[in-house]
């Protein structure tokens, strides 16, 4: 009896996790107008980077230190 009742519990969860996996709600659910990022030239056109003006940067990835001297 004890068998018949661990069986018949574990599979009412079974079918209650199923059930629950099965019907997500709308809201969970991802749709192309929602999830759409848009692409970089365009969040470039939007925030008008072309008309910052040009800046000029001075590249120091080749600078060593010097050795002291004592």
């Amino acid at each position: 009896m004890m068998r018949v009742m661990t069986f018949a519990i574990v599979f009412v969860a079974l079918i209650g996790v199923t059930f629950m996996l099965r019907s997500r709600p709308a809201s969970m659910e991802l749709t192309a107008a929602t999830a759409a990022m848009p692409s970089l030239l365009e969040l470039h056109a939007v925030a008008g980077v072309d008309k910052l003006p040009q800046q000029e940067m001075e590249d120091q990835s080749l600078v060593y230190p010097t050795v002291e001297k004592r």
